[in-house]
């Protein structure tokens, strides 16, 4: 499957090595003000901006094919693309038929018979940047709403963000760890030394959204079962939990349970354990969702494998460029995914109620 949500409904298409990567978005209300810059402002969020990322530098133009006309989306699919400019293909001709460990190659020659070998071709994380184009059209779409997306890199290896600690959240694009800036030093400097060692790390990404009661369904399209199909379906991502998460598994129900309160006349929960959804429906309460993210699959050391052509024993080096710690550049890709989910429950809503 290519395709994402039921109303506001997302198509990707485009291998790694291939001309373009693009996103056709369906089901984007027309009137909305929508511009180039827009979609540009967010796939820039993806680039690689340090030593601790790729080495390859896509200029990542987005094109605007369709579905706005005089600045607003007009109703009609939004179509999207991203050429790719900066590909060296022979990095991959030599270990054409062996199985990346950590990576996808094997599975999808079982699948289908058949497996583009250039960069992973569309398993690639290169496949994300239309992801993140679709993601912009729905991020503006839930501003007009007044909902906003925020996240940042929660740890790497074995330096976390204090629980409590949010100083700068909304910094965290202005380093290249995509964390909280007190803590992108010492995040850096674990990077750099796996990198050094020719090896990679992985993470744990927080996202958090304010979000209206009522998103979500009680049994088959909950929130959180919708949103953890578009986290997990990242490449890289491993696990998810919302709220207190698997630490609940730990607690008494009297501590993990969530008092109801009036604040302001406002329904309110004393705590967010549940990190905002209960019974699959948002309870008004912020969103709270964090996911781990695997160290990079492609590293420099020597690893054993297999020709699952010739059926043979291999060794494997993998050169090429690629990120030390991939967890930083999921981010966008998560607030994207995170915001199609929301602007199509927020559309299913208006489905669900008369008035």
């Amino acid at each position: 499957m290519n395709s994402f949500g039921q109303v506001f409904r997302v198509v990707t298409y485009g291998e790694s090595h291939g001309p373009a990567i693009g996103a056709v978005v369906d089901g984007c209300p027309a009137g909305l003000p929508l511009t180039t810059g827009d979609i540009q402002k967010e796939v820039d969020k993806r680039k690689p901006v340090s030593e601790i990322s790729t080495a390859r530098k896509e200029e990542d133009k987005v094109e605007l094919l369709s579905g706005v006309f005089d600045g607003k989306t007009i109703g009609t699919p939004i179509s999207l693309l991203v050429r790719n400019t900066n590909v060296r293909s022979e990095d991959y001709d030599a270990i054409k038929n062996i199985a990346r460990p950590g990576h996808a190659d094997y599975t999808y020659f079982k699948k289908y018979g058949v497996y583009d070998h250039r960069g992973g071709g569309r398993a690639s994380g290169r496949e994300t940047v239309a992801r993140v184009a679709a993601g912009a059209v729905a991020k503006k779409f839930l501003a007009h709403e007044g909902v906003a997306i925020r996240g940042y890199v929660k740890s790497i290896g074995p330096v976390s963000v204090d629980a409590f600690d949010k100083k700068g959240l909304d910094k965290v694009y202005e380093n290249d760890i995509r964390t909280i800036p007190a803590y992108a030093d010492a995040m850096r400097k674990e990077v750099l030394k796996a990198k050094k060692d020719g090896d990679s790390l992985g993470g744990v990404v927080e996202l958090i959204a304010d979000i209206p009661a009522g998103l979500g369904s009680p049994v088959l399209k909950k929130l959180d079962a919708d949103i953890s199909s578009a986290i997990m379906g990242i490449g890289s991502v491993k696990g998810i939990e919302f709220g207190s998460g698997f630490s609940c598994s730990q607690m008494r129900g009297s501590e993990n349970n969530d008092p109801f309160v009036l604040e302001k006349g406002n329904i309110k929960t004393k705590t967010n354990n549940s990190g905002g959804i209960l019974g699959g429906i948002s309870n008004g309460m912020p969103l709270v969702v964090r996911f781990a993210v695997k160290p990079t699959s492609s590293i420099g050391k020597k690893q054993d494998t297999i020709d699952f052509v010739k059926r043979k024993k291999e060794t494997i080096e993998i050169s090429g460029r690629h990120d030390a710690c991939i967890a930083p550049r999921i981010l966008p890709v998560a607030e994207a995914m995170l915001a199609i989910v929301l602007a199509d429950h927020m559309l299913l809503k208006r489905c669900s109620t008369l008035g």
